[in-house]
C-alpha cells in the first residue's frame, strides 16, 4: 500500500503535470483572418510566452497582421505559404519587407514549381518552432505539385491543427485541374488528381480529432463544394465530404474530383505567375485622388477604361459611354481580374468613402493601375448613355422568338440547378474567351440571378462592340417570384 506521503506526492505530481499542460496550451495564440471578397483565409499563430508569431498565406494588405502583432505585443518572426496561390496575390513578401521576418517556402514539387526569389526551404518533414509550438511540414501535392500542409502541435494533449491550404477544404478537396485550365499546363489535371488521392490517403492516417483549417471557404473557385463553415475535423470530413467516400478507390476518386469543376477566372494564371517571381511590393495601401473634370476628360480621351462601381440601377439611368460596370460587392475583385487587362490603367467611379475598400480589393489580386477616381458621372463632358433594360413581360415575348439569343451568365453549377428553358449558359468569368459564341446578327439578352452580373456582362459586351444587347435585370429572382418554371440539366 502507498503511504499517505506517496499518495500526496503522486497527486501533487499529477496536478503539476495537468497545470503545466494547461499553461502550455495557454501559450498558443491562433487566429484566422478571413477575406470575404476572395473567400480566402490566412492564419496568425503565436506563442504568448515567447511573443514570436508566424503568418501563413497572408493577404497583400498586411496592416491587419501588423496591427494584430502590435495589439498583442507579438513579433512576427516567420512568414510562410501553403503553396503558390492562383486566386490572390499573397502578401508574404510585403510582410517580410515590413517586419524583417524570415520567409519559409515549399521546395517540393520539382524544378518547375520553385519560388524564384530568396527564401528558406521547406521540405516534407521540416519543422518550424515558436517555443514549444511546433509546425511540422507534410508535402500534400495534388492541387499543385509544391503544396504543403502544416501540422500544428503545442506540446499538450490538445488535437493537432492542420493548416491545409488548398489541399483539404471543409466539405471538399482542392481542385487538381487549375494548372491545366487556368495556367495552360496541358495534361496535368489527371496527374494532379492522382497526386491528390495519394496525399489524401496519407493524411487520413492522422488522428480523427485532427482539426482542419483550410485556405478557402464557400465562394472560392478553388473547389466545387466548399462549405461556409470555417473549420472541421478529419472525423467529420470522413463522414460528410463526398471526396472522402472514394478512399481505396483511386479511379473513382479521379473521376469525381475532375468532374463538374467551375470555370476558373482568367486572372488565375496571372496570380500564379506573380506569386512565383520577383515583383514590386506594396507595404501600404495606396491613396488615390479624385480627378478634376479636365483630368478625367483627358484620361478618357486617352482610352483609359472607366470602371463604374455604382449600383446597377444608378448605372442604367446614366453612365459614361464605353465604361465597364462592375458593382462594388463581394465579387468585385474576381470580376475585375476576369475581364480587365492588367496592363491597362483605369478610372473608378465611386464615392470617396468607398475608394479605400476598392483599392484593398484590387491590390489583393495585384491590380494596381488605378489612375484616380470620379465621384459623379454628371460632371463629365461626354453625353451619358442609358442601359437597354427589359422587364419580365418583354423578356417573355423575346423568349418565345427564335430571332434572339438569351444568355445566362451564372456559373455552371447554378445553371445546372435551374435555368430558364431554351437559353445558353456562358459564364461571366469566361465571357472574354467566349465572344465567338455570341451573336452579332440578332438581339442578345443577358440575365443572372439578381442583375448585378448581367449588368457587368451587358457593359462588357457593349465595350466589345456588341450593339444589340439588352439586360433582363430581374433575373432568376424575379422569375421565381412569379412562380415561373425552371429546368435542370447536367453540367457539360
Amino acid at each position: 500500500m502507498k503511504s499517505i506521503f506517496q499518495k500526496t506526492y503522486l497527486l501533487s505530481l499529477a496536478l503539476l503535470i495537468t497545470l503545466s499542460a494547461s499553461l502550455s496550451a495557454q501559450n498558443l495564440f491562433f487566429e484566422r483572418v478571413y477575406d470575404e471578397t476572395l473567400a480566402q483565409a490566412s492564419y496568425v499563430i503565436a506563442n504568448t510566452q515567447t511573443k514570436e508569431a508566424i503568418v501563413i498565406d497572408a493577404q497583400r494588405d498586411i496592416d491587419i497582421y501588423l496591427d494584430m502583432a502590435k495589439k498583442h505585443d507579438f513579433t512576427i518572426t516567420k512568414v510562410t505559404e501553403t503553396h503558390i496561390h492562383a486566386d490572390f496575390l499573397c502578401g508574404s513578401r510585403e510582410l517580410v519587407a515590413a517586419t524583417g521576418a524570415a520567409l519559409y517556402l515549399s521546395e517540393e514539387g520539382g524544378e518547375d514549381w520553385q519560388y524564384e526569389f530568396p527564401h528558406l526551404p521547406l521540405k516534407d518533414g521540416s519543422q518550424l518552432q515558436l517555443g514549444n509550438i511546433q509546425l511540422d511540414v507534410m508535402h500534400t501535392p495534388g492541387h499543385t505539385p509544391e503544396s504543403i500542409t502544416f501540422i500544428l502541435t503545442d506540446g499538450t494533449s490538445q488535437p493537432a491543427k492542420a493548416i491545409t491550404g488548398d489541399f483539404i477544404f471543409v466539405g471538399d478537396l482542392g481542385r487538381p485541374d487549375l494548372l491545366e485550365k487556368a495556367a495552360g499546363h496541358v495534361g496535368s489535371q489527371e496527374v494532379g488528381a492522382k497526386q491528390l488521392y495519394a496525399s489524401l490517403m496519407r493524411f487520413v492516417e492522422l488522428p480523427d480529432n485532427t482539426e482542419i483549417w483550410p485556405a478557402h471557404g464557400a465562394g472560392s473557385f478553388c473547389g466545387k463544394s466548399l462549405s461556409t463553415v470555417p473549420n472541421s475535423t478529419l472525423k467529420d470530413e470522413k463522414i460528410s465530404s463526398k471526396a472522402f467516400s472514394f478512399l481505396n478507390d483511386e479511379e473513382g476518386f479521379v473521376k469525381y474530383i475532375l468532374a463538374d469543376q467551375p470555370s476558373p477566372p482568367m486572372y488565375f494564371a496571372k496570380m500564379k505567375y506573380l506569386n512565383k517571381v520577383s515583383r514590386p511590393l506594396l507595404v501600404e495601401v495606396p491613396k488615390h485622388s479624385e480627378l478634376s473634370k479636365s483630368s478625367a476628360d483627358r484620361a478618357i480621351a486617352n482610352n483609359l477604361i472607366v470602371i463604374d462601381t455604382r449600383h446597377k440601377s444608378e448605372v442604367a439611368k446614366g453612365h459614361i459611354p464605353g465604361s465597364l460596370h462592375i458593382e462594388n460587392g463581394s465579387k468585385f475583385s474576381t470580376y475585375m481580374g476576369s475581364l480587365m487587362d492588367y496592363e491597362q490603367q483605369f478610372i473608378l467611379v465611386a464615392e470617396e468613402d468607398a475608394i479605400e475598400d476598392l483599392t484593398r480589393k484590387l491590390m489583393r489580386i495585384g491590380m494596381d493601375n488605378i489612375y484616380g477616381y470620379i465621384s459623379s458621372v454628371e460632371n463629365q463632358s461626354l453625353a451619358l448613355e442609358t442601359s437597354a433594360v427589359v422587364d419580365m413581360s418583354t423578356f417573355e415575348n423575346y423568349l418565345a422568338s427564335d430571332n434572339v439569343q438569351i444568355i445566362d451568365v451564372r456559373t455552371e453549377g447554378e445553371f445546372s440547378d435551374g435555368h430558364i428553358k431554351g437559353v445558353d449558359n456562358i459564364v461571366l468569368a469566361s465571357l472574354d474567351r467566349s465572344l465567338d459564341k455570341i451573336s452579332k446578327d440578332k438581339p442578345v439578352i443577358v440575365y443572372c440571378k439578381s442583375g448585378a452580373r448581367a449588368s457587368l456582362a451587358y457593359s462588357y459586351l457593349r465595350q466589345q462592340g456588341f450593339d444589340n444587347i439588352m439586360n433582363y435585370v430581374g433575373g432568376i429572382n424575379e422569375w421565381l417570384e412569379h412562380n415561373k418554371e425552371l429546368v435542370q440539366s447536367d453540367i457539360q
